[in-house]
């Protein structure tokens, strides 16, 4: 299904979702929501990417400030962030058609464990959980570098692989060389800034006992050199991420670290000023959480471009590799990369 007719079909149905519930008694709200429930099936909520729902598509903010001062001309940036009415390649993972949502590795996701007697999930394979979620990152890192070989053929930008017109889809299908580069693109940068989100790398406890409603924070300031993918670091000491095995979490995850404790999803993001307003998760909304994992979130989506950048130029140099970067910021390349 196109991308503009999904959004149009949920943009549609979350309106008619607020209209009732101003309006209509409970049982037709919860009719409306049942049905709901089959387009957006049970999913742990990453970062939001569309605005409903107590999501404000910060997805979206994140990576336009991540990449403002990247190049990047509106109908590509559009294509890679999202737009209204369009997911975008960073997007893609929570579209209900591109079957990730439930994705562990996708969102970093999983990898809950807290050092008490008889915790129900082994620390070894939380740890693999946190590893899966690295390796899909730097997998969709190179998957973005070997597809952009295509844009450059015998010295010049291949037109043919460009959308200039039509935006690409980003539904798991392989399709225009630019196509296929955003969107291996837009994975690493949702699960790598999921990673922020989700696990507790960057936020502090609340002020009340540490356990499973309040499991311990690193407090770490800075972006994550584990998921660099130019070092090499040992697994953070402590790093853990959510439980999300299903709805509702208190059953699923019974005794465990839950995705609802641990996410810092949703709040407020100026992508014009940059500003970062308190979150609105329970996590979120402490200690400044939710602001702490937007930067280190932006921080990392320009690393990672910047990463990417480096690996064309070393596989493809200088000449094809400066063409081929051109050609994934422009709009219309063929006529402006030479």
């Amino acid at each position: 299904m196109p991308e503009s007719v999904l959004w149009v079909t949920l943009d549609d149905m979350m309106k008619v979702v607020d209209i009732v519930s101003r309006s209509a008694s409970r049982a037709a709200l919860g009719c409306i929501l049942i049905v709901a429930g089959l387009f957006w099936p049970a999913a742990s909520m990453p970062f939001g990417t569309i605005n409903q729902l107590g999501q404000s598509a910060e997805h979206e903010k994140i990576t336009r400030l991540a990449l403002a001062d990247a190049g990047f001309q509106p109908f590509t940036l559009d294509m890679l962030a999202g737009a209204t009415g369009r997911f975008g390649a960073v997007g893609a993972p929570d579209r209900p058609d591109r079957g990730l949502m439930s994705d562990k590795a996708a969102h970093c996701d999983g990898g809950d464990h807290l050092d008490v007697p008889a915790y129900p999930h082994d620390p070894a394979d939380a740890r693999a959980r946190l590893e899966a979620c690295r390796t899909w990152i730097y997998d969709n890192l190179g998957t973005a570098v070997v597809a952009a070989s295509a844009l450059v053929r015998n010295g010049k930008v291949d037109d043919s692989q460009i959308p200039t017109h039509l935006p690409c889809i980003f539904n798991g299908s392989t399709g225009r060389a630019k196509c296929n580069v955003l969107e291996a693109l837009g994975l690493a940068f949702h699960a790598a800034q999921d990673f922020y989100a989700h696990t507790n790398w960057a936020d502090t406890a609340l002020d009340q006992p540490i356990g499973l409603e309040n499991p311990p924070g690193l407090q770490q300031p800075d972006r994550a050199g584990w998921i660099d993918p130019r070092r090499q670091e040992p697994f953070p000491q402590g790093l853990i991420s959510g439980c999300y095995d299903g709805f509702p979490e208190t059953i699923h995850c019974a005794d465990r670290v839950r995705h609802k404790v641990l996410n810092k999803d949703e709040g407020p993001i100026d992508p014009q000023t940059g500003a970062i307003g308190t979150g609105t998760t329970t996590r979120g909304a402490a200690q400044g959480n939710f602001a702490s994992a937007v930067t280190a979130a932006i921080a990392d989506t320009s690393d990672k471009w910047q990463y990417f950048r480096e690996s064309v130029l070393a596989s493809y140099g200088p000449q094809n590799g400066n063409l081929i970067i051109c050609a994934v910021l422009q709009d219309d390349p063929a006529q402006t990369c030479r």
